[in-house]
């Protein structure tokens, strides 16, 4: 399972590019629907500090629409990301995410190190097991 940090990386050249396609090409990939948004909201950032022109994250923006993953509606993680964002005092968004992983049973790959902290030095830190960072 992947987040927004680690499919972006398959169209965007970043720290971590590299480890991202080869994930993509080893791995059945699922992620909750919220990844559409979160790339869109990247691929949106990136062109306001003028790291993309708008030809650029639109090219993207088609490339991630036809990648190979799977995605869960997030209607069905409501409840479980709600209680892991209080348990974590960590923004709704993130937890999303890891409660699939808790559902699908399945570890979460991210490259988001503010996750990764809270998870590692945070009151739960046996979810820390379920999150692997990417590199």
């Amino acid at each position: 399972m992947i987040d927004a940090s680690i499919a972006v990386k398959w169209v965007i050249e970043e720290t971590g590019t590299n480890e991202a396609l080869a994930l993509r090409s080893r791995a059945r990939l699922i992620a909750p629907d919220l990844l559409v948004a979160e790339c869109a909201n990247i691929l949106w950032k990136k062109t306001r500090i003028n790291e993309l022109g708008t030809d650029e994250a639109l090219f993207a923006a088609r490339l991630l629409a036809g990648a190979e993953m799977e995605l869960v509606p997030m209607r069905l993680l409501f409840a479980p990301a709600t209680r892991l964002a209080i348990a974590l005092d960590h923004p709704a968004y993130d937890c999303v995410y890891i409660a699939l992983a808790i559902e699908r049973d399945c570890p979460f790959v991210t490259a988001d190190e503010r996750l990764l902290r809270k998870l590692r030095h945070g009151k739960e830190r046996a979810l820390a097991n379920r999150v692997v960072a990417l590199i």
